[in-house]
This record gives C-alpha cells, structure tokens and sequence, in this order.
C-alpha cells in the first residue's frame, strides 16, 4: 500500500508526498517497457521484436527513468480522484527521488478552490451615479465634429486658436543653452487643443513663421512640478477651417442617415444619453461587485491570480502588431503592480460561482431562444440556425448567466441615483 501524507502550506495550497514500493511500480514500468518494444533496435533482431528481457537488460534503466514523470502524474491523478480532492489550477512537482529497484518518493504542490461562508449579497445598499447631457456636452461634441472634418490652409501668422502650428522643440537650461538629446522635430501644435500647455498657447498666439520664441513651461512630474524651459523654431502655420453644422456636413458625416442639422442634433443627444446610460450601468455593477467581494475575507489561489494576470498580458500583446510584448518589458513589475486586481477578480470568480450555484442560476431553451429572436436580424442569420450555434457555445451560455447573475443582484439592492456632472 503506498505510504501518502498530505500536508497543508495554507488554506488554499497543498503538499502531498507519496512512497510507491518497488512492487507497485512494477506494472508501471512493465507497461513502459511494452510502449517502447516497438521502438527499439538492437542488431540480430528485427525492429519491436526484441525479447523484452533484453530490452529490460540493456534499456531498462533508462525507460525507468524516462517514464517517471508519467507514472507521477498518473498516479497523483489517481489519489486525488480517489480522496475526490477538488483541485484547482496545475499541480506542481517539488520532490521526486528514486533508485533503481528501490521505493519512488515523491511531493507534489497543489491548490485546491477556498472554502467560505457565502455572505451579504442580496439586499446591498449601493449608489447609482447619473449624468444628464447638457446642452455645453452637445456644443462640444459638435465642435469635435467640426473639427474632425475641418479643412488646413497655408498661413503667414496666427490670429486665433484656430491654427496649427508645425515648430521644432528644444530643450533648454535657464541660461539658453540646448540640452544635448532634449529636441523635438516637428511637432504640430493646435491651439485649439486643451492639452496645449497655455504657456504655450500665449507665446504662439500672434507667431510667425520663421519665429523663434521661448517659453517656461511647469509640468507635473509625480507629486511635484519643474520649471522645463523650451525654445521654439516655428516652421509651418495653418489656418484651422471649421465648416459650419449644415445639412450637407450632416450627410457627410452619417454617410446620409440624417439629411438635417435638427434630425442629427436629436440623435446625437440620444448617443450621448445612451453612452451616459452604459457607463452608469457599468459602475453600479462594479460598485455591487465591489461591495460583495469586499465583504467575503478569504484566501484566494495563486493559479488563479496568475490566470488573471496572464490574461492582461495576453490583452496588452495584441495592442502591438507583432503580438509580442516590446524589448525590455518588465514583466515582473507588470505583475506586481496589477496583483491586487488579479486578487479581486479572482476572489470575484470565486463568490460569482458559489452565488451562481446558490441561486441555481442556469442556461434553459426559453433563454436561448429569447437572444436568438434578438440577435438574428442583427446578425443577419436565420434564427435557428444561431440558436443551433448557442446552444453548443459554451462562452454564449457564460454571457447569459453572467446577465442573469447581474439582474438579479441589482433587482435585489437598494439603489439610490445622485446625479453628478462627470462621473468618474
């Protein structure tokens, strides 16, 4: 009978180590020298038909030692089937000592999901922050718009904000003399920009071209600000035409959804409080997420703080088009600094499940069909067919129950709206 321990490094991560007698590791290395035979070629016999004495006698060491790992891993998975241990994440092998026709010991590292009291997460009391749009928001977006499909014309000096100015950058010291590395070669900068430095903004308001102008600058750098001091060579300006809000800008910006100044104004608004409405969603339920796991003290497994981190990796990679992450990178710091996100979410997968399971939140045909009739046309599918598709999805199975989990802790909240001006 093989000799098994299992020692608890905490709540959440495992050790157990095993000693397997030479006798039961028989039919182990017996079946490895059986997935060999066919294999091996020693000369006078035709290859896989080499007595398996002699392949015990001339490899048997070495299929005993190559076969190790697998007989850990089988029999590890065996254990834990047996003691029905829920583990979570991959084992990790620690320890493995063995000597020919003597015991195999070994240790493996393991975690298994946390056990907790499920607590508070009906009847929370949370704040809903609502945003109204203004008629300022409208004016804004218009403007951005405007600018958005403005036209550039050669200029010999600006005369408002409505210009663009092309100029090299150097950095000086307080005497005037150029830091050496510290210039900056054609930069455009539109006057009209908020994150124009004003100090800028003021210098180059009546600049020339040919101008060249300096400036003292006080940038936040950390909790503190420096004076940097620049020197600008104005090189190219540009008048900024800003057309007017007409029915045939309206045309052209909706591709002719909207033939009139008054049609688009009112459907902009309707974007604007659309936008107002996710974003307002989004943060009662990161606020109803937030609370929830705030309340539930528990210690989460490394396997999965790990995924979550791994998966911010995977998302920053695709930002860049080699799929790769830039040379130099310092993936430990990243991991560091976004570990306390990867314990929240973890700790959130963890009570989102057990509620799941408590409530006996579920996927039916009636919950199918309903996103099939809404998707269809906009999908441009035959419903059946997509409802075919969902019902083998397992991600689309997720997203309905991962709906259903978020109304039903926001349909058993208390929410109180405040507006505010901006919400965060």
């Amino acid at each position: 009978m093989m000799e098994v321990s299992i020692t608890d490094i905490n709540d959440v991560q495992k050790e157990i180590e095993v000693t397997a007698s030479a006798e039961e590791l028989t039919p182990h290395f017996e079946k490895a020298y059986k997935e060999q035979l066919p294999r091996i070629e020693i000369k006078g016999f035709r290859k896989g038909k080499v007595p398996l004495d002699l392949v015990k006698k001339l490899h048997g060491e070495s299929i005993e030692q190559q076969s190790l790992d697998s007989i850990v891993s089988d029999v590890y998975r065996q254990l834990v089937r047996e003691r029905n241990i829920q583990t979570i994440g991959d084992p990790v092998l620690t320890e493995m000592d063995y000597k020919r026709g003597e015991a195999l010991k070994f240790k493996i590292s393991y975690e298994i999901k946390p056990t907790f009291e499920l607590k508070d997460y009906k009847g929370l009391t949370v704040e809903k922050l609502v945003h109204r749009v203004t008629e300022t928001e409208m004016e804004e977006e218009i403007l951005r718009l405007r600018r958005a499909n403005s036209t550039l014309s050669p200029a010999a000096e600006v005369t408002d904000d409505e210009h663009i100015v092309t100029a090299d950058i150097q950095e000086i010291d307080p005497t005037g003399n150029p830091l050496i590395g510290k210039r900056t070669p054609d930069v455009r900068l539109y006057l009209a920009d908020e994150t124009v430095f004003e100090e800028v903004k003021a210098v180059l308001r009546h600049a020339a071209a040919g101008s060249v102008l300096r400036v003292t600058v006080t940038p936040q750098k950390g909790e503190r600000k420096e004076p940097t001091h620049l020197e600008i060579t104005v090189k190219k300006i540009e008048k900024v035409s800003l057309p007017e809000l007409d029915a045939d800008l309206v045309k052209k910006m909706t591709k002719g959804k909207y033939e009139t100044p008054d049609e688009f104004r009112k459907h902009l608004r309707e974007d604007l409080e659309r936008y107002w409405q996710d974003r307002s969603e989004r943060m009662l339920t990161d606020a109803l997420i937030g609370e929830i796991v705030r309340r539930h003290d528990f210690t989460v497994p490394e396997s999965l703080i790990r995924t979550v981190i791994d998966s911010l990796l995977e998302e920053l990679k695709d930002r860049y088009p080699s799929k790769k992450l830039p040379p130099g990178f310092d993936e430990k710091d990243f991991r560091e600094k976004n570990r306390a996100y990867g314990v929240f979410q973890a700790k959130w997968y963890l009570v989102r499940e057990r509620i799941i399971e408590a409530e006996k939140l579920g996927v039916d045909a009636a919950d199918l069909d309903r996103l099939a009739d809404l998707e269809a046309e906009k999908l441009g599918m035959d419903k059946n067919r997509l409802k075919t598709f969902y019902e083998s999805s397992e991600a689309v199975k997720s997203r309905i129950v991962s709906d259903k989990l978020l109304s039903f802790l926001k349909a058993h909240a208390t929410i109180s709206e405040r507006v505010v001006e901006d919400p965060v």
